[in-house]
């Protein structure tokens, strides 16, 4: 399967924006790619007030989205917010294209670093997995990337592939820290992972206004045995990626780790720790 990577930089403007995810999968396409996948905030770039841009699965933005999906014959997966009570979002990953329509929120929200996602975006609670062409595809967004069970749970319910959309959030380590995670829970869950981010505001003359996490680049593909395949930098570009998805059988047959987990053990007593 042949995926490609957009790792733009998005605006506050939803309407600027689908321009440019036009753009790019129309290249996508013209690359002979099956499925594009944008970061986390295509909609529209954190530090912009989600909850009034916030649209319903059937909205304009959403319908567009899918209108380009049409247009180039590719699966789009890109990140929007979709309206939650209280006047909240949930930050929302569109997966939409031939044979696939499916959305996922967000489960563990970015409360770390000093930013509170929780402030404006309401939690989801849903394990997502989309089919295109019988392959299995997890979706995950930025922060989950530090919750290994999640991409255990795309491999349980069949995955080979896991997306991981991000807006990760600059600061000292963090690059570090990024290609740390998407690696182990490429050699978690022994899949591949697809991690695409916003690029670095920097990278494109663009100065930061807030401490909201506007991106850093350094999106990757990275294949089961948790080996970094593929990968850009901080500016914006696209990355084609050709996965052998057989590969994913031929690791998990030598390094069995889902077949070998002993835990959870359930709550059962003599699992029970003696707190005397």
């Amino acid at each position: 399967m042949r995926i490609a990577l957009s790792q733009i930089t998005t605006g506050p403007h939803p309407e600027r924006n689908l321009v440019l995810l036009r753009e790019q999968a129309r290249r996508a396409a013209d690359a002979d790619a099956r499925v594009v996948v944008f970061p986390e905030a295509a909609m529209a770039c954190f530090g912009s007030p989600l909850a009034p841009l916030a649209e319903p699965l059937d909205g304009p933005w959403a319908t567009a989205v899918r209108q380009i999906a049409k247009e180039t014959g590719l699966v789009l997966v890109a990140g929007m917010f979709t309206p939650a009570p209280d006047g909240k979002v949930a930050n929302t990953l569109l997966a939409t294209g031939p044979g696939v329509e499916a959305a996922y929120d967000k489960i563990h929200l970015y409360d770390a670093f000093g930013y509170a996602e929780s402030d404006s975006v309401a939690p989801g609670s849903e394990v997502v997995t989309i089919d295109v062409d019988g392959v299995r595809i997890g979706l995950a967004t930025c922060y989950d990337v530090r919750f290994p069970e999640l991409f255990r749970a795309h491999a349980d319910a069949g995955a080979v592939l896991s997306l991981l959309p991000a807006s990760w959030g600059a600061g000292p380590g963090k690059r570090e820290q990024w290609e740390l995670l998407t690696r182990a829970r490429a050699l978690d869950a022994t899949l591949w992972v697809a991690a695409v981010g916003q690029a670095d505001p920097a990278a494109s003359g663009i100065l930061p206004t807030s401490n909201a996490p506007t991106g850093i680049g350094h999106s990757a593909v990275i294949g089961p045995d948790g080996t970094v395949r593929q990968s850009l930098g901080e500016e914006p570009g696209m990355l084609l990626a050709d996965l052998d998805l057989d590969e994913v059988s031929t690791v998990r047959r030598a390094v069995p780790v889902l077949a070998n987990r002993r835990l959870p053990l359930g709550d059962r007593p003599e699992h029970q720790a003696d707190a005397r």
